[in-house]
């Protein structure tokens, strides 16, 4: 075995007694949204009707990458869900409501995954991997393994990967939304962004629910585990390349922009950095109200946020 690789304790499973009774009406409302949004990207998308033509091969070169990159992103959420969903159920006295959503929230990923690959394709070409391979260890992510380990605190997790995480996808996702003058890329966008606010809003209900049975010792931890994920996979470049400081991420800017100019859904390195910031701050504003602290951070170039 491989020494940097630590072997997953896993919980022992306890199910009985099995309680599927509603416990939180919120979280059970956006399950029940999400079942009446559901879209299907093959009959709800126009596919025939993009305007990719007036792009120049520049443009759509560009967006092939900037697409290509999201699929892979949002392909590491299609193994996390359905980790998450196996830990909630592995653990005692688990409420019903999160696992119901958490089964929907992995069909839309997987409909994401699916769009964004097929509008690469359109642009251009599909990218089945980085250009540059430092990027791929960034993009290969445990999630899932972090997910499931019994040592992983569910509430720490759930507070980083589907508050911050997912309320960070979204805000990126609007101001995508906002800058696709392209047809098919605008009615994509529009579905997925609708997607991941009921993602976010889940993170914040149940972080909502779960602080109020937090003592001092896990309020700590879910600080550490929101500070970890910032310092080592968002100031690696996951979600807004230009944070890596590790990586020339200047390919990758110079694609944002290009895109952005060009209407494709996309908006420059530095809109989504600017976006990452305040996404930061009023978390930060958010998580103190709930009693947890996301202590200052401090970037190696951008300073102290």
């Amino acid at each position: 075995m491989n020494a940097a690789v630590q072997p997953t304790r896993m919980h022992v499973e306890r199910r009985f007694p099995l309680d599927l009774h509603k416990t939180d009406d919120n979280i059970r409302r956006l399950y029940e949204t999400a079942k009446q949004a559901r879209w299907n990207p093959e009959a709800d998308l126009p596919w025939d009707q993009h305007d990719l033509a007036a792009a120049s091969p520049e443009a759509r070169s560009a967006a092939a990458r900037v697409w290509s990159r999201r699929a892979w992103v949002e392909y590491t959420g299609m193994t996390e869900t359905p980790a998450l969903l196996i830990r909630f159920c592995l653990e005692l006295n688990r409420e019903s409501d999160p696992k119901y959503f958490l089964t929907v929230r992995n069909t839309e990923e997987a409909l994401h995954v699916e769009s964004f690959h097929r509008y690469a394709e359109a642009c251009c070409a599909y990218v089945e991997a980085p250009a540059n391979p430092a990027w791929q260890s960034v993009f290969n992510r445990t999630m899932y393994r972090d997910a499931l380990n019994a040592e992983t605190s569910i509430d720490a997790y759930v507070v980083t990967h589907c508050a911050f995480v997912d309320n960070l996808e979204f805000e990126l996702a609007k101001a995508w939304l906002k800058n696709a003058q392209e047809p098919l890329a605008h009615a994509m966008l529009e579905r997925c962004a609708r997607d991941y606010e009921r993602h976010a809003a889940f993170g914040w209900l149940y972080a909502e629910r779960r602080v109020i049975g937090m003592d001092t010792a896990l309020r700590e931890r879910v600080s550490l585990s929101l500070q970890r994920h910032i310092e080592d996979a968002e100031f690696a470049g996951y979600h807004c390349s230009s944070l890596s400081t590790a990586i020339d991420a200047a390919p990758e800017a110079d694609d944002l922009e290009i895109v952005a100019r060009a209407g494709l859904g996309a908006v420059s390195a530095a809109d989504e950095i600017a976006i990452f910031r305040r996404c930061v701050s009023l978390s930060r504003e958010r998580f103190a109200d709930m009693g947890i602290t996301l202590p200052p951070i401090t970037h190696k170039l951008l300073g102290s946020m």
